[in-house]
């Protein structure tokens, strides 16, 4: 399979977390948690990680200075998703192969996961592959919707969505892998016109779809990578997700 490069998000503050640090270097277990996101990145093969940095960016740089293959885009406003995919457009101007992009709030993410979808990818010859979770209580979260046929059609979040939709239990987890080219043409024709007046990443699979293009979602996902981290109590779970799961491996 052709080598992945790997976009984490991490520009954000985190202003639920109740501190000044930027929210992916919180402490999981001892480390910041964006660490044990290069970890399965690098565990899955990823051989480019391309880290955005926004909030106190210096801080971010300065705590992953000794991982290899990491490089930083800056963002310096919070526009959106797809706004800090775009600050990365021009480091991907350089290098081949497809795009995986990923919140760097999500220390749970699985090598395992993510190796499932660059598979399913390389086979589908896809312009885009969602990677997605089914799960008990989807409450929150971005629907997958689907059309009678099984593909995938579009994304409605839970604000939007009909009593159907909301009983959908496949749902958008942020994971998204991208034909390069197709990344940056899709990345080229966002708009914000919306409430927020931000740029989303969401409204790349839904071009792409438009002008005919592949895209689908595969629920490769794990139940454990469902816990991401916007609080202090979720930091909590996580920490104890963790705890139980090297346990459950014998570590």
């Amino acid at each position: 399979m052709p080598p992945l490069t790997a976009i984490v998000l991490a520009a954000g503050k985190g202003t639920r977390m109740k501190s000044d640090l930027p929210k992916v270097l919180f402490p999981v277990l001892g480390r910041p948690m964006i660490h044990w996101v290069i970890d399965a990145l690098e565990k899955a093969g990823v051989e480019r990680v391309l880290v955005v940095v926004g909030y106190r960016a210096d801080l971010v740089r300065d705590a992953l200075k000794d991982r290899k293959n990491v490089e930083f885009a800056l963002q310096e406003q919070q526009l959106g998703t797809g706004h800090a995919v775009q600050m990365c457009a021009e480091l991907l101007q350089n290098g081949s192969g497809p795009v995986l992009v990923v919140a760097g709030d999500s220390p749970l993410l699985q090598s395992d996961s993510i190796m499932d979808l660059h598979r399913s990818f390389a086979e589908g010859n896809f312009d885009c592959l969602l990677g997605t979770l089914v799960k008990d209580n989807p409450a929150g979260l971005g629907r997958i919707v689907r059309g009678a046929n099984g593909a995938f059609e579009r994304i409605v979040e839970q604000k939007d969505a009909s009593p159907e939709q909301i009983a959908i239990r496949e749902v958008n987890m942020s994971t998204y892998l991208f034909d390069r080219k197709s990344l940056l043409w899709s990345l080229d024709r966002l708009k914000n016109d919306n409430a927020q007046s931000e740029y989303y990443l969401t409204d790349c699979p839904a071009l792409l779809l438009q002008e005919g293009r592949k895209v689908e979602a595969v629920a490769v996902l794990r139940d454990c990578e469902a816990l991401s981290i916007n609080t202090v109590e979720e930091l909590g779970l996580v920490e104890a997700k963790m705890k139980e799961m090297r346990y459950a491996c014998g570590n």
